[in-house]
């Protein structure tokens, strides 16, 4: 689990850097991350405080991508 959770990391760090296009998997990742984040500040609340970046913050208000075609 901890090199699937790396790689949702080294994914969302490469589309904030400009690395790789912004995509389905980008947003995939964000939400696994969202998801794991959450479930940590269930678990303890010494991870209350813990929050994204500013950066990932306004990645993740963007609508994710609609396939077309």
């Amino acid at each position: 689990m901890i090199g699937t959770d790396s790689n949702h990391c080294r994914i969302v760090a490469e589309s904030l850097a400009g690395r790789r296009e912004v995509d389905e998997q980008t947003f995939d990742a964000l939400a696994a991350l969202s998801e794991k984040l959450e479930h940590l500040k269930g678990i303890d609340s010494i991870f209350s405080g813990v929050e994204f970046s500013s950066h990932v913050e306004k990645l993740r208000s963007h609508k994710s991508p609609i396939a077309v075609g």
